[in-house]
């Protein structure tokens, strides 16, 4: 398959297909699409979803909640090893592409459905443009810091949201020509549904929040491998947990690996589970510990902006808190933003309990010092990407 790089500049619109297959490329596409929309006379575009992330409900409510259209195309790819999960799409997405015969792949982020997509995209001569290109942990042990490096070198647009990220390119060797440093999409997604989060109901159904008082609390999030698939490294971190639940409630919407393993490893006595919302549940929570199933994104984004403090080990979160001024522990020993660590909210702790325990009760007492936004986390990253798009391709 040829690329139709030029061809739409005089005949016809470019058509885009726009991938994502878990939680958080939905996020970061939103806003991308919708900028797009704005300009039919320049793009056609279709969204495949690969079914990385195969739980439908949680899908539909992510979807919902971004006003992004139900995808165009559905691989339904699901859970597998690495090698059979990115093998899997490979398949299914070339079957797509000699199809649709696209002009340009848009993919997000870092997870298998990023680095399969582009893979295949590269093969048929179909230009990529990468989305988050140029973060880096420096750890190979990450499966998602393999599928970023390999995406940027096979990508001929990577779209960066901070200046560190143009260096880790350059110094890989990618060519100025094809960096372009435009901002932080997740930050689009966060500005343009805050007022909307506002509307949300799940402080009120979690006894937070009464008569527009908000308790103090602290929100988790936790589903990488090397803390949860490891019973001692998992049985470690709650403990910390609880010694932070004497000072303040913790609300943890559990990933389903999350929950499993809490279960497999019979930890669940260690925390409280409610598979449904009770206005009382803290005080039926004896550890002051609620593990409760993922939440919709605004859902979310109103439990995360009204937190005293935030422990995770997601990527994403670590961004979010920054614009939010929110304290959040990063419970990795390296991450791939270190722009949050210098300029926002962040602190690394690892899953060492003392640090986790001493860092969080030291913030409670005396907050954080007064931190900055980075560079273009302004909400219009997107709207450079497609100026760009349009000019460009």
């Amino acid at each position: 398959m040829k690329s139709h790089k030029k061809f739409h500049k005089t005949c016809r619109p470019i058509k885009v297909i726009n991938v994502v297959g878990a939680r958080p490329n939905f996020m970061k596409i939103a806003p991308i699409m919708r900028e797009m929309s704005k300009y039919p006379q320049n793009f056609v575009q279709l969204l495949v979803h690969t079914g990385q992330h195969y739980d439908n409900e949680m899908s539909k409510f992510f979807f919902d909640d971004l006003g992004l259209p139900m995808p165009d195309i559905y691989l339904g790819v699901g859970s597998e090893t690495h090698a059979v999960q990115t093998g899997k799409i490979m398949i299914e997405f070339d079957k797509v592409c000699y199809q649709k015969k696209p002009d340009l792949i848009i993919v997000v982020g870092d997870v298998n459905s990023t680095v399969a997509c582009a893979i295949v995209a590269a093969k048929l001569c179909i230009p990529v443009a990468h989305i988050e290109a140029g973060l880096r942990s420096f750890d190979r042990t990450m499966p998602e810091e393999i599928n970023r490096m390999l995406t940027d070198q096979i990508s001929d647009y990577l779209f960066t949201t901070c200046e560190d990220a143009n260096q880790n390119l350059i110094r890989e060797g990618i060519p100025k020509s094809k960096i372009f440093f435009v901002g932080n999409v997740m930050i689009d997604t966060l500005l343009n549904h805050i007022n909307m989060a506002k509307e949300s109901f799940i402080l009120e159904r979690l006894g937070l929040r009464t008569n527009n008082n908000v308790r103090k609390y602290a929100v988790v999030t936790l589903h990488r491998p090397s803390n949860v698939d490891d019973p001692i490294i998992l049985k470690v971190i709650l403990n910390a947990l609880n010694s932070l639940a004497k000072k303040l409630p913790v609300v943890f919407p559990a990933h389903p690996r999350t929950t499993k393993h809490i279960m497999d490893f019979k930890l669940k006595d260690m925390l409280s589970y409610e598979k449904s919302f009770s206005t009382k549940a803290f005080n039926r929570s004896y550890k002051n510990i609620l593990i409760l199933p993922p939440l919709g994104y605004l859902d979310f984004l109103s439990l995360m902006s009204n937190a005293k403090i935030v422990l995770t080990d997601s990527g994403g979160i670590q961004e979010e808190t920054t614009l939010l001024g929110i304290p959040c522990l990063t419970l990795r020993n390296n991450t791939e933003r270190p722009i949050t660590v210098k300029e926002g909210t962040n602190i690394l702790v690892g899953n060492d309990p003392d640090k986790i325990r001493n860092t969080s009760i030291k913030i409670l007492k005396d907050g954080i010092p007064p931190k900055k936004i980075p560079k273009y986390w302004d909400g219009r990253a997107a709207e450079r990407i497609i100026k760009f798009l349009s000019i460009k391709v």
